[in-house]
Parts: structure tokens; C-alpha cells; sequence
């Protein structure tokens, strides 16, 4: 059974149908799988169809161009418009960000695709490019016919089914933890500098857990008095560890949060952690050690300068803030 469709360009209509498709998979956030399966024709192969569409709508003549031609310049074509499109819109207000690549794209294809039409409809009907679908069954006979047709479907699931996982399957990619300091207007500067003894100070503690399993964090909290020296024998710069006194601990279990670069960053853990500082002396590191393991318990108005290097080392993550205290 063969079936022509004369009547109206299937291949620019299935080209605009996509594109019409992924604006509410994109906008909706709907699953991920449907965004590449729609995305990635609609990126690298619509845009360039449909320009040669325009410019060739009749069948392999004199003046037209055959399948494969057309699909290779496709591709070509995508590539050459897309990044276009993307340089035009990094000198508008709008910038490129998702949204606006998004609808210039659909733009430009549904503009292109109606002119293309519009040439489709004025070409002689003989010389138009169509699509024709057939079906047909071997030979009940022919037992070659039929075997070849059984392997050939079976091989066509068996790569539908192959794209599908890799499109579907998590993909593990960096693993990392977020770990930062915010003063109490949640900002990143203007922490507390010049403290008085036993004067109390704030700042907010983030942890972001993106390590693809949950983790049992644990931020200690020191006050560390050290002092840079040079040294003649290996010519660097060393650093001397005077005093290390611990001041607190906080242990939080977080599980994994996945990195969504299109949605707006939200935190997953912050603790505001007042403290108060009973030692005077000027620069005074107040050092936040993140572990990812349990560590051993220290007490306070203890001396710790002679592991406070290895604790330190060991340590996942380490902010500071230098502090004078009078």
C-alpha cells in the first residue's frame, strides 16, 4: 500500500508541529527526556530544513535537490542559523537566556515555514517535493524477504530502545558540595571584623549537598591564632600555629539535591551561628572546617595548636574570616 500526501507538505508540517510542541515542554518543565527528544531536532536539524525548504520546495530535478542533499544541508544550515540567531540576541535587552533563544528560534521557524509553504503551493504540482508512505509485507513464500524484515524491526527497537536509556539514564556528573558564609543580611561582604571580648556576632552557615548520596556533614568551628614566616631552608612562606582553640560543632545529615541549571538556586541547609570570643589579639583566623566523616570530639579552652594543621588538611571544605578582638 502506497499513499502520496499531495495535498500539503507533511515534512514542513511535522517540522512546525514540533516546534509548536516544545514550548509547553520547555516552559512546564516537563520531563526531561521529552525536552531532548523534542529539543535536540528542533536546535540542530528544523531550522535548516525549513530554509531549504524555501529555497528548494520541488522533488530531485533540474532545479531541486535530492534526499540525502537536503538532509545534510539541514544540519549544516542549523548550525550556521542557530548561533546567528544567538549573536543577534546578545545585542538586544533581552540577552541570550533560554526563554528568548527559545521563542526567536520558533519565530524564525514559523515565519520560514509559512514562506515555505506559500513557495509549495506555487510550484507545479509535478515538480513538488512530496512524502509518500508505503507499506507493503513479503512474499508469504519467500522466507528470505521475511527474515530480513523480522531482523531489520527488531533491530530498529533494539536502537530506539538503546537511545532511549541513554536519553533516560542518570547520567552522574560532578560531584561537589556548596559550602559558604553569609553575614545576617545574606550577603557575601561586611562580615564581623572589630569584636570586643564576649561580644556577640552572626553569620550564616550554607551547605549544599550535591554529591549524589546523603551525607552526614559536619562544620567545626575554630578559633586559630598563626603567624606567616619565611623560611631560608625551602624559601616559601610557612605558616606557624600559635593557638588553636575549638569553639563549636554542627552536624546535619542533607541527601542529594540535583543541580537544576535552568531553575532559580534555592539553599537546602543554613544555620545562623552566633558566637563570642573570649581571646584578644589582632587577625584572628575564625576558620569553619566542613567534614563529610565523623570526627573526634574536642572541648573548648583547650590548646589544640599542634593538630590543628593535620584538622585542618583533613577538612572537605574550609572558609575563614579574620577577626581582631579587643
Amino acid at each position: 500500500m502506497k499513499h502520496v500526501f499531495t495535498r500539503y507538505p507533511l515534512d514542513l508540517l511535522l517540522c512546525i508541529l514540533v516546534s509548536v510542541l516544545i514550548l509547553p515542554l520547555v516552559f512546564f518543565r516537563v520531563d526531561q527526556t521529552l525536552r531532548v527528544l523534542f529539543g535536540l531536532p528542533f536546535i540542530l536539524f528544523i531550522p535548516g530544513y525549513i530554509l531549504i525548504f524555501v529555497l528548494f520546495p520541488m522533488r530531485k530535478t533540474e532545479k531541486g535537490i535530492d534526499g540525502i542533499e537536503r538532509i545534510a544541508l539541514s544540519f549544516g544550515l542549523s548550525i550556521a542559523v542557530v548561533p546567528l540567531i544567538g549573536l543577534i540576541l546578545n545585542f538586544t535587552p533581552w540577552g541570550i537566556r533560554l526563554e528568548p533563544i527559545l521563542l526567536s528560534l520558533f519565530g524564525f521557524i514559523i515565519i520560514v515555514g509559512l514562506l515555505g509553504w506559500y513557495r509549495w503551493t506555487n510550484t507545479n504540482p509535478s515538480e513538488r517535493l512530496t512524502i509518500s508512505l508505503t507499506i507493503s509485507m513479503p512474499k508469504s513464500g519467500n522466507r528470505i524477504d521475511r527474515l530480513l524484515t523480522i531482523i531489520l524491526g527488531v533491530a530498529i527497537i533494539v536502537a530506539i530502545a538503546a537511545l532511549m536509556y541513554v536519553i533516560i539514564a542518570p547520567k552522574t556528573g560532578e560531584k561537589f558540595t556548596e559550602f559558604y558564609l553569609l553575614n545576617t543580611e545574606r550577603r557575601a561582604d561586611d562580615y564581623p571584623k572589630n569584636l570586643t571580648r564576649g561580644e556577640e556576632a552572626s553569620v550564616i552557615i550554607g551547605i549544599v549537598n550535591h554529591e549524589y548520596r546523603p551525607i552526614l556533614y559536619t562544620v567545626e568551628v575554630w578559633l586559630i591564632n598563626q603567624t606567616t614566616v619565611y623560611d631560608n631552608t625551602t624559601q616559601n612562606n610557612e605558616t606557624v600555629y600559635n593557638h588553636a582553640w575549638f569553639m563549636d560543632s554542627i552536624t546535619v545529615m542533607l541527601n542529594y539535591t540535583a543541580v537544576d541549571i535552568e531553575a532559580a538556586w534555592e539553599p537546602q541547609f543554613e544555620y545562623n551561628y552566633t558566637f563570642s570570643i573570649s581571646q584578644k589579639g589582632e587577625d584572628l583566623k575564625l576558620a569553619f572546617l566542613l567534614f563529610t566523616t565523623p570526627k573526634d570530639d574536642f572541648y573548648n579552652n583547650i590548646d589544640y595548636k599542634d593538630i590543628i594543621a593535620e584538622n585542618i588538611m583533613d577538612a572537605y571544605r574550609e572558609i575563614h574570616l579574620y577577626v581582631t578582638v579587643s
